[in-house]
């Protein structure tokens, strides 16, 4: 079988629900060239090394098919520039310093921790609504409304403003499904997409125009007195853009598939019910990142900015690059017995949020909700019981989760206030 093959098998929608098989196919060559032209690394050792490597680029614009100028978004929209994912240091390095003063640790130890009651009253309220029903889509009921609700009050959007940019952001995540057209007609398709969702934000600062600023991670980055801050209003726009994107898509993947994952190992979620081990939890969640990431593979915006020579191969200048995080995840050169789901392994190192410079930014974020989340639906679903294995999936073979995952249950057990709750474990504690 060759490269090509295996590859585009990946990317074809009748692999979606267990590419698994194909990505150890995959990792035989660990670097290798593919149909379109462009290079897939999919071993651990090898994609850590480039996550680390300065000659890896992430500007689209180093690519001659997409160029310096990019894609103007249309007329009527704001002219953006890059999301700082889609740039390099040291402007890249910049944009995250200005971020993360606003968002959370080490800057704001107390912004995620203080949510953490917020997240729990949510997940309660969700499962409450259920109460009564007999069958559930996990999706629908619970993994989308769960983080689109602590993203809103995080950034300071209402709410009730989800049917709108959740059509904006469906835009975004369709533009990067890599099944769908060249490179550069996803781009200009990205370009837009992200310029309407900017232009949802335009909107939002100015009906906010004269009010007191809040707390939100929005007014912060409009009022930042740090030495480098604060962003233009144009950076603000396209980087709350990419957050409110990335602060529910991948994070409803994470907790669906998880919850996907415990139904089809009840061992597991029986532990995880009874409560009697405070850090299961945690351990739970950090195997899914490596067993059953929401992220299977980056690609897009990686390009080589000179020749780089790796694992025998040299991947000329001017080459797109995907590195399969999915597949290197489950390497077995990295961890014994790859393909098992086992919370208790003594080490668990994954590349569920990525590495290097671009480490997942929303990390202490996604970690303390997908515990919450999980703890609660194992405790309070009685006899929960998956209606169809596998549950169909989303088109997207990168951002690769359930499109509904449909559950029949018995009951849903009432929330009982005397039930310590195990804190959940947020990046930086």
């Amino acid at each position: 079988m060759t490269a090509s093959s295996v590859w585009q098998q990946i990317l074809d929608y009748s692999h979606r629900a267990d590419p698994y098989p194909l990505y150890t196919e995959l990792r035989k060559t660990p670097v290798q060239q593919v149909e379109d032209g462009s290079y897939v690394v999919s071993t651990y050792q090898e994609i850590v090394a480039l996550l680390h490597d300065p000659r890896l680029s992430s500007d689209l614009r180093n690519l001659p098919e997409i160029g310096a100028d990019g894609s103007a978004p249309g007329e009527g929209l704001p002219e953006l520039p890059s999301n700082f994912i889609r740039t390099d240091p040291p402007e890249h390095d910049r944009i995250r310093r200005l971020l993360t003063r606003s968002f959370g640790p080490p800057h704001r130890p107390r912004r995620i921790d203080g949510m953490l009651p917020d997240m729990l009253e949510i997940v309660t309220s969700l499962i409450d609504a259920v109460a009564g029903k007999t069958r559930v889509d996990i999706v629908d009921d619970f993994a989308y409304p769960f983080p689109v609700t602590v993203i809103c009050r995080l950034l300071g959007v209402p709410r009730d403003d989800e049917p709108r940019f959740q059509a904006l952001s469906s835009a975004v995540i369709e533009a990067i499904d890599p099944t769908t057209g060249s490179i550069a007609e996803r781009n200009r398709r990205q370009v837009k997409a992200n310029a309407d969702l900017g232009q949802y934000f335009a909107d939002l600062l100015d009906a906010r125009a004269g009010r007191p600023i809040g707390d939100d991670l929005l007014s912060g980055l409009l009022r930042d007195d740090g030495a480098e801050g604060p962003m233009t209003r144009e950076e603000v726009l396209t980087n709350a853009a990419l957050l409110l994107v990335a602060g529910h898509e991948t994070t409803v993947n994470l907790i669906t598939n998880g919850m996907l994952t415990l139904l089809r190992h009840p061992v597991v979620l029986d532990r995880l019910r009874r409560g009697d081990e405070p850090d299961l939890a945690a351990r739970v969640v950090e195997e899914l990142l490596r067993y059953e990431p929401p992220v299977h593979f980056l690609s897009e915006s990686r390009n080589t900015l000179d020749d780089i020579d790796i694992a025998g191969t040299t991947i000329p200048r001017g080459s797109r690059v995907t590195l399969v995080l999915a597949a290197g995840s489950r390497d077995p050169a990295l961890v014994p017995d790859p393909d098992r789901f086992d919370p208790d392994r003594a080490h668990n190192e994954h590349l569920g949020f990525g590495g290097g410079i671009h480490y997942c930014f929303g990390a202490p974020l996604a970690r303390p909700e997908t515990q919450i989340a999980l703890t609660e639906l194992a405790y309070r679903l009685r006899n929960p019981r998956l209606v169809a294995d596998p549950p169909p999936y989303r088109a997207n073979p990168n951002l690769r989760g359930p499109r509904h995952l449909l559950v029949d249950i018995d009951g849903v057990n009432p929330l009982d206030h005397d039930r310590t709750i195990a804190s959940p474990t947020v990046e930086g504690d």
